[in-house]
């Protein structure tokens, strides 16, 4: 068992996926409490001048109760950020990530998250608004730039300047998306010349490529895993033990993590069999990695919960 408290490990939020119920019940099944992993919520944004009451459900059920949550907003301009801070000041959230990586075209041409990146000025505003909240601890989770790898450049004192208590940075362009090679150079020379400790995240998908990123970039204070983890749950527990979990281990686990959000969902949607299979299919994009690709197909085509649960049947046989 590793003793390294100071390396934290962090689940990166992704929309549509790493919602309350799968931080919860991933939680209370790999008991992430006591291996010194954060949950970050997927991005809280304004539609129609004011939160979404979903967003705002999302950071507030009880489900979060077993974890260390910080929620994370996305903002093109001063006023939409004060605004997104105050309601989540008032949901009881002392830490707040900013989201200045994603690379959704829609939200990246209206100058949100990657978007944000060519707008020097605004993020100098925010600093400045940052500075005036010394009761909220901030951090920045951001891409090396929208197109270039070495966008980032103009913006490094700027985010110096910031409050931050953490930068987690993905070492790609928005236009890459969530493919193409990682920037390792341009990673190093971004993370050398910040004054706030770096997080790594990008394409961490087994527990020996943790060791390996630190080995590459040693200055690095701790790692931030999103469809890696979703794809291996164990992730985090694997290299905390220093072991890597033998197959059978890993789907005993990850069908237990699937069972307990199913179930929640069958017990909490009243939308009947096709909300629910709109909510647990998605799923399988990721859980999928370690099982056969035909059983993953049936599950993906069922239309009912009875073909689905017979097709989730099918896996351990």
């Amino acid at each position: 068992m590793r003793n390294d408290s100071d390396f934290p490990l962090m689940a990166a939020p992704l929309q549509g996926f790493t919602e309350s119920p799968f931080r919860h019940f991933h939680a209370e099944i790999y008991g992430t409490g006591a291996m010194n992993v954060t949950y970050f919520s997927p991005f809280l944004r304004l539609e129609k001048g004011d939160v979404r009451p979903r967003d705002m459900r999302e950071i507030s059920t009880p489900l979060n109760g077993n974890h260390q949550l910080i929620p994370q907003i996305i903002f093109k301009n001063p006023e939409e950020f004060t605004l997104l801070v105050d309601k989540i000041k008032s949901a009881g959230h002392t830490s707040i990530d900013l989201n200045m990586g994603c690379p959704f075209v829609p939200q990246v041409r209206k100058g949100r998250g990657a978007g944000m990146l060519s707008h020097p000025d605004v993020i100098e505003e925010i600093g400045n608004l940052m500075a005036e909240m010394p009761d909220i601890t901030f951090s920045l989770k951001m891409r090396l730039g929208t197109a270039s790898p070495r966008e980032w450049q103009p913006l490094v004192d700027i985010i110096n300047r910031m409050p931050l208590e953490h930068v987690t940075i993905h070492p790609r362009t928005a236009s890459q998306q969530y493919g193409g090679e990682l920037h390792t150079d341009e990673f190093s020379e971004f993370s050398s010349a910040l004054i706030h400790p770096v997080i790594f995240n990008g394409d961490i998908t087994t527990p020996s490529m943790i060791d390996s990123l630190r080995e590459r970039h040693p200055s690095i204070k701790g790692i931030m895993a999103g469809r890696g983890l979703l794809m291996r749950p164990s992730l985090f527990n694997e290299w905390t033990e220093n072991r890597e979990w033998p197959r059978e281990e890993r789907i005993e686990k990850l069908l237990q993590l699937h069972n307990a959000i199913f179930n929640h969902y069958r017990l909490t949607l009243t939308g009947g069999d096709a909300q629910v299979l709109s909510k647990i299919k998605p799923m399988w994009e990721y859980f999928g990695a370690d099982f056969d690709r035909k059983a993953v197909k049936k599950i993906l085509k069922a239309n009912s919960l009875t073909n689905y649960t017979t097709a989730i049947s099918s896996l351990t046989r």
